[in-house]
């Protein structure tokens, strides 16, 4: 609201001159509104009077229309849709009037759609009807003035409601007045079911006191004991007193008892709190949630202690494992399927084994999951991405997780290149030095990047007289879907989840059907780094030296060849062999399974291997070179034969010669082009294919960009 009184000011200048209406203005609004409307009339020459705060009469708000989304409340629309547009109407009114070309239009109290809902008496939530109605009743009283109740007797005010997809999780059962059932608080949050069968999930709770929790805390609230303070936390606590004081001049002294909001703290006070105690405290990643949980300066600090003690009362993970006597140690493997934090048994318990290909035994069962199991692990990361830490963390804090994960990675590492020998067959000292430490080296190099992910300005036409700017910013997709092959597990692993997860993503990921141990294990490590709940969540199930090679079991140093991962695999290279045989190509060595248990491939070479064979056109994914000769000089000719082929991956040349290098390798049709090398790389180069080997790439500052989206935006000023 705007109140105004207006001055003619004349304007010169040497080329032109111009009438413009300023204006001396009151400003009339909620405190942030009011500065950004401030600021902007001051720079368009107004006068700004007096700036007052009055609340809306008789607590009635103007009727609002603009798109709303699925889970939106009147905390998200104001922020995404009033506020902004807010200001730009604001400011743009004033001009109007100082132009003098602002219509005056009487509001008639007639057809008014004035109601009631804004008081808490009239917002008590009717359970009795389907669950998405329920839903949006408490999503439309939250914040103000909150959606309520009766349990137990008593009423209690539900915040952040989302609609529950998949299967119902376990808990107690709780009364809730007028149900259709009883509501369940489980480890996620009160589960609400409607009159339709229908269920939704409620993740705060507030009682008459004022005192929110976590729903999922209902049944243990006021269990935990306080803890006392060393005398350097006390020295925090006191400066933290300072703070409340600063925002709480109103009240004479600070004490235990003392209740931030009965104080009068408002909305903008909390962003207020945490940053500066963020700014006390650098290392304590505090949100404004946090403080909603704990008003009281003493609860306040009992928390904020916790969470710098690493004990902010999450659960600890609970891990079953398969223990495994192996390479001189005892290897502890994850087998349950990881989703929300935590491994558990798939929805329908069903499991699979997951075989060692040195020998054809059994090394475990693991979790084979279900539709159920992906749909709760997909809520999961969307709700970690819309309304946990991990979309609203700052980058450089990301980046600090993602490399804490890398540390734990390396000071695992020999447990995971053991267990990536065991389940995949992978030798030993490649798995340490490249399945392993290659994934270690991926995630510090994404690491890096957290703090660095940034758009552009961009010139544009000026609409004259007024001014242009556009910029674009880039955002993280979402959740993203992620599934790895069996031939470099935990390298896979990393190149596709640690980009997509320095870029502010959160994941559900697939590991091979016959290769899922290290992801488990890599799951259970990204707990102890720190990783919010619901940011990762892993799905297992359904999914040449020409004689002196050592074929043998991958955990021995000397091996320079293990198993094929598993039988059907195995099957398909003798197969592939045998065509090759059939169709002319000349089998030099190899072509059989190794006379010993598991999946030993003999290392196997052709030659005569013409271009419309199958084995030349098909990748075998196994020991098998294939060899095909080419006319000397015709370089164009092998260039022609080269890129006949749907596939593009990777690609080789070797010559003493610079020129003609440099002459194949652009002309090359393949993502990776390898010169007098072969299969080297770095996590700070892209590697991708072309044609039907791939879309997009792994590594590199280009992988980001696959985990990225570009907004952009124009602002007229």
């Amino acid at each position: 609201m705007l109140w105004t009184a207006g001055q003619i000011v004349r304007k010169f200048s040497t080329t032109s001159s111009y009438l413009q209406n300023k204006l001396k203005l009151a400003i009339i609004g909620q405190s942030v509104f009011g500065q950004e409307v401030y600021t902007n009339l001051r720079k368009q020459g107004h006068k700004v009077v007096g700036v007052f705060t009055v609340p809306d009469k008789d607590g009635k708000a103007d009727p609002l229309e603009c798109p709303v989304e699925p889970n939106d409340t009147v905390d998200t629309l104001y922020n995404r849709f009033l506020f902004p547009e807010g200001i730009k109407a604001m400011v743009e009114s004033v001009q109007l009037i100082a132009d003098g070309k602002a219509p005056r239009i009487v509001q008639p109290e007639e057809g008014a759609s004035y109601e009631g809902i804004q008081k808490k008496s009239n917002a008590k939530v009717n359970m009795s009807q389907p669950a998405e109605s329920i839903h949006n009743w408490i999503r439309g009283h939250d914040k103000v003035p909150g959606a309520w109740t009766i349990i137990d007797g008593q009423p209690v005010t539900l915040y952040g409601s989302s609609m529950l997809g998949g299967s119902v999780p376990a808990g107690e059962p709780l009364q809730i007045e007028g149900a259709s059932q009883p509501g369940i608080v489980s480890k996620s949050g009160l589960v609400l079911f409607g009159s339709d069968g229908n269920a939704l999930l409620v993740k705060n709770l507030q009682f008459e006191d004022g005192k929110m929790i976590p729903a999922s805390k209902y049944f243990s609230t006021g269990e935990s004991s306080s803890v006392e303070l060393t005398d350097d936390e006390q020295k925090m606590a006191d400066q933290i007193k300072l703070i409340w004081k600063g925002i709480l001049s109103n009240v004479a002294a600070i004490e235990d008892t003392t209740d931030f909001f009965k104080s009068g703290a408002a909305s903008m006070d909390v962003v207020r709190l945490v940053e500066e105690v963020k700014q006390c405290c650098p290392s304590v990643l505090l949100q404004n949630e946090d403080v909603y949980m704990a008003s009281t300066f003493q609860d306040f600090i009992q928390m904020f202690v916790r969470k710098l003690r690493g004990e902010d009362q999450e659960e600890e993970l609970v891990v079953d494992y398969v223990t495994k006597e192996a390479n001189n140690m005892t290897v502890k493997m994850p087998y349950q399927c990881f989703i929300n934090g935590k491994f558990e048994d798939a929805e329908n318990g069903k499991t699979y084994n997951t075989i060692n290909p040195t020998d054809g035994s059994v090394i475990s069962k693991v979790s084979y999951c279900s539709v159920g199991d992906v749909d709760r692990a997909v809520a999961a990361a969307k709700e970690a991405y819309e309304e946990g830490p991990w979309g609203r963390m700052n980058p450089r804090d990301r980046g600090s997780l993602l490399y804490r994960l890398a540390d734990l990675m390396e000071q695992h590492q020999e447990e995971l290149a053991t267990i990536e020998a065991l389940d995949s067959g992978a030798v030993y000292t490649l798995a340490l030095k490249t399945h392993v430490g290659m994934s270690i080296q991926t995630f510090r190099y994404f690491a890096g990047w957290c703090d660095k992910i940034q758009g552009k300005t961009i010139p544009i036409n000026q609409a004259r007289p007024n001014r242009n700017l556009t910029f674009t910013k880039k955002e993280p997709l979402g959740v993203c879907a992620i599934v790895i092959p069996w031939n470099y597990p935990l390298m896979m692993l990393a190149w596709k989840s640690a980009a997509c997860l320095a870029a502010g993503n959160t994941l559900v990921l697939k590991p091979a059907q016959v290769t899922p141990l290290t992801a488990l294990k890599f799951a259970e490590l990204s707990v102890k780094a720190g990783i919010p709940k619901g940011v990762i969540n892993i799905l297992p199930g359904s999914g040449g030296r020409d004689k002196k090679m050592k074929i043998g079991d991958p955990l021995d140093r000397s091996t320079d060849h293990g198993p094929q991962n598993h039988k059907a695999h195995l099957d398909k290279l003798l197969e592939y062999c045998e065509v090759g045989v059939k169709e002319g190509a000349t089998l030099v060595y190899g072509g059989r399974q190794v006379d010993r248990p598991g999946f030993f491939m003999e290392p196997t070479v052709f030659t005569d291997v013409e271009d419309h064979m199958f084995i030349a056109k098909e990748e075998s994914f196994g020991p098998v070179m294939v060899v095909s000769k080419f006319k000397d000089g015709d370089v164009d000719g092998v260039l022609r034969r080269a890129n006949d082929t749907e596939y593009g991956l990777a690609s080789g040349v070797f010559t003493r010669d610079i020129n003609k290098a440099m002459y194949v390798s652009e002309r090359l049709e393949a993502g990776t082009v390898f010169v007098n090398t072969y299969n080297k790389t770095d996590v700070a180069s892209p590697f991708g294919g072309f044609k039907q080997s791939g879309f997009g790439k792994d590594l590199g500052e280009d992988a980001l960009s696959e985990y990225l989206k570009t907004k952009a935006i124009t602002v007229e000023y």
